[in-house]
């Protein structure tokens, strides 16, 4: 298994999570996840200008083996989707910590403190 980033938090649902300039927050999937799917073959992203939920499904990873729901960490409105990934959706296979899904505009980002530390997350994963 790789290295966790250390500057991410990490959802139990195995997404990534990237704070970035004021509420902006980016999501992906983490390495482990990306490994438990298998090859990647179809990714579905949210619109932009959609309004999502904590925890709310808003994005599908399907792989050779199964789809897989993606949720989104906090609520807020969704600003941006990597168009890159529905091209080439084995880039989330190649680089999970790069090939990020979607951003959204947290409407509140106090809800990043309850996310798993790095170490929390390996703790999760490795049992």
């Amino acid at each position: 298994m790789s290295l966790l980033p250390k500057q991410l938090k990490y959802a139990l649902s195995h997404e990534w999570v990237s704070a970035e300039d004021g509420d902006l927050v980016r999501v992906g999937i983490t390495d482990f996840a990306q490994q438990e799917l298998g090859d990647i073959v179809y990714v579905e992203l949210p619109e932009v200008g959609r309004n999502v939920a904590e925890n709310e499904s808003c994005a599908v990873i399907e792989s050779v083996k199964t789809a897989s729901d993606i949720s989104s960490p906090v609520s807020g409105e969704i600003v941006d989707v990597n168009t890159a990934v529905v091209d080439d959706p084995q880039r989330i296979n190649d680089e999970p910590y790069s090939a990020w899904l979607f951003c959204v505009k947290a409407e509140d980002t106090s809800k990043l403190a309850t996310l798993l530390t790095p170490e929390a997350y390996e703790k999760m994963i490795t049992g």
